[in-house]
């Protein structure tokens, strides 16, 4: 695009022919209220308050900004006292139909007019055109359209009735500079709990900060583009031009010499446990759906909010919830203690609120675990020993009014009691992946009664597998916290870098062997084997042995019908010598 001079408040400037006067005066710091533009938008000059003065030669004439091309040798003046009468008298009809919107109150004042001469009106909407213009060109939907006219010009749904065509993405409420428009709960809720998530809320964002590749990622579930075949607005904008809405998704095999499996967890879905009431009574929120409200980049900026937008005073944490059940899960998550703690130091720093914990028993084994509890005690965190056993709406006296009321057994009082709150928070416990034990066939490598991986051996392998170059890490092996992660992960890093390091592989020494003469070829020993170790030579019509992958385990040896699969070292004739060595020796003879 070839570049012009102009000359922008008595000051020298380069632009790129055509582009809009108002973006470019902007670049160079004139300030030029608009009320109508975005940058998604074809420039449209709807509200007139951009208007500058252009003076070209001996004319001069006042144009709006937004939609007026930079051209060569031409003069913009901003701040004239024509371009200032101008902008006021277009403030004071727009005060004398929208006196109520605090923007155009705020313009107003900065031009000095506190009341318009054109009465008090009490839309909200100015009539911009842009929630109309970004449904149909942009976003594609065409749910929004203009009705009328005159002075009876308003912006509608076709019709007047429910648009189905509406995809409920926002966008009319984002660029809507009065707030004419907005997206509210039908309920009337401030705060939506159980809709709350930790990744990103835009369709086109990085996963999290520590995500791997650290690039964003388009979600086509949510992005407008997938729904509608509009918008690409982030293709626009992308200077390097690396978005394609094209793409497709894709799977590449990989040839690698090791894998570290760290899948993690799921957390319990405290949906299941009906009489906490989780997703049905409000307030009653998981420790996720917590952790999200705590957030700084959360849906309140951190606050903890009820629904309704209001700051608790009271709030209950139900430990171990699908933790330590027998009808659930039996086995301890190991973190919750810790991060209900953590959720009462919050909810006490941020809202002064009191804090019931109802636990089954505190484990706090890590370093400074236990000081951080007695710090809790301090600061007037109330504990309960006993699990929760209900939560409910149904109030027997005054104080239990509009409160939610957790009923428990305080097994060191020998009583039940009914603690009301305004919310609770359940500290869900740790589960395995759905997929755990799919991906373990896969790999070869066995689950627990638990669901989680097993590893080689407790102490002596901790992070390795009975199939060779597969090591564990994190929470796929079972519970455990942040710093037990890292080091998990760090030592199955490290073992791989000893493979590579290495550069060759032991093997066992006993291993499963096909005699040719004997086989079959029925393939029966194949199913038994955990390792994959077996193939079918379809030349010679008999099952092979891969001795880098066989552990000698002996199921194929002893699966076999026809005797031709042994095992080294153990063969038949070996361990009938052997006993026969044995019962040749005398008694006390050899020692």
């Amino acid at each position: 695009m070839p570049m012009v001079n102009l000359i922008i408040d008595g000051k020298k400037v380069q632009a790129e022919k055509d582009t809009p006067l108002l973006k470019v005066a902007r670049s160079y710091g004139a300030d030029i209220p608009t009320l109508c533009h975005h940058d998604i938008l074809e420039p449209y000059g709807a509200c007139r308050l951009c208007v500058v003065e252009v003076v070209r030669g001996k004319r001069s004439r006042i144009v709006t900004s937004c939609n007026y091309p930079a051209q060569e040798g031409i003069e913009v003046k901003t701040k004239t006292d024509r371009v200032v009468q101008t902008r006021r008298m277009v403030l004071e009809w727009l005060l004398g139909r929208c006196s109520e919107v605090p923007l155009i109150q705020d313009l107003a004042r900065q031009y000095g007019i506190t009341e318009s001469r054109f009465g008090k009106g009490k839309e909200t909407c100015i009539l911009c055109g842009m929630c109309v213009r970004v449904c149909n060109e942009v976003v594609g939907a065409h749910a929004l359209t203009f009705s009328s006219r005159g002075a009876d010009r308003t912006v509608s749904v076709p019709f007047d009735s429910e648009p189905e065509a509406c995809i409920g993405c926002g966008s009319c409420a984002f660029v809507c500079p009065t707030g004419h428009i907005a997206v509210e709960d039908h309920s009337g809720r401030k705060v939506l709990h159980h809709e709350s998530r930790l990744g990103p809320y835009k369709p086109i964002a990085t996963p999290f900060m520590q995500a791997v590749p650290n690039k964003p990622r388009i979600d086509p579930e949510t992005c407008i583009h997938f729904k509608t075949g509009g918008c690409k607005v982030c293709a626009t904008v992308c200077e390097p031009r690396a978005i394609d809405h094209s793409m497709k998704e894709s799977v590449e095999e990989v040839d690698v010499g090791a894998i570290i499996v760290s899948t993690g967890f799921q957390l319990f879905d405290c949906s299941r446990m009906k009489a906490f009431g989780h997703g049905v009574l409000p307030n009653v929120v998981s420790s996720l759906e917590f952790e999200n409200l705590c957030h700084a980049s959360g849906p309140t900026g951190g606050k903890v909010l009820m629904e309704n937008g209001e700051t608790p005073k009271s709030v209950a944490i139900l430990h171990c919830v699908g933790s330590r059940d027998t009808h659930y899960n039996e086995w301890c998550s190991r973190v919750c203690c810790m991060y209900s703690l953590k959720y009462a130091h919050l909810i006490h720093e941020k809202t002064g609120a009191q804090v019931y914990q109802l636990y089954i028993d505190m484990r706090c084994p890590g370093k400074g675990y236990e000081q951080f509890y007695r710090r809790l005690m301090k600061e007037g965190v109330i504990f309960i020993r006993g699990k929760g056993a209900e939560v409910t709406r149904v109030a027997e006296t005054p104080e239990e009014k509009g409160k939610l009321v957790v009923k428990t057994e305080d097994t060191l009082l020998g009583m039940v009691r009914r603690i009301p709150v305004d919310m609770v928070v359940l500290a869900a416990g740790m589960e395995p992946g759905r997929d755990a034990k799919d991906l373990g066939r896969i790999l070869s490598i066995s689950c627990g009664d638990t669901g989680f991986y097993t590893e080689k051996h407790p102490k002596l392998g901790p992070v390795s597998t009975a199939t060779d170059g597969i090591f564990l890490a994190g929470a796929c092996q079972g519970p455990k916290d942040i710093p037990d992660t890292v080091a998990q992960g760090g030592a199955a890093a490290m073992n791989v870098l000893a493979l590579i390091d290495n550069g060759v592989v032991e093997i066992e020494p006993i291993t499963a062997w096909i005699d040719e003469t004997k086989c079959s070829g029925c393939k029966t020993c194949f199913a038994v084997c955990p390792y994959k170790a077996l193939s079918y030579d379809a030349e010679k019509k008999t099952s092979v042995v891969n001795e880098a992958l066989c552990k000698g385990c002996g199921s194929c040896v002893a699966t076999c019908p026809s005797g031709a699969s042994e095992q080294r070292g153990f063969r038949d004739s070996q361990i009938f010598a052997e006993l026969e060595g044995a019962l040749l020796t005398p008694i006390g003879a050899g020692g």
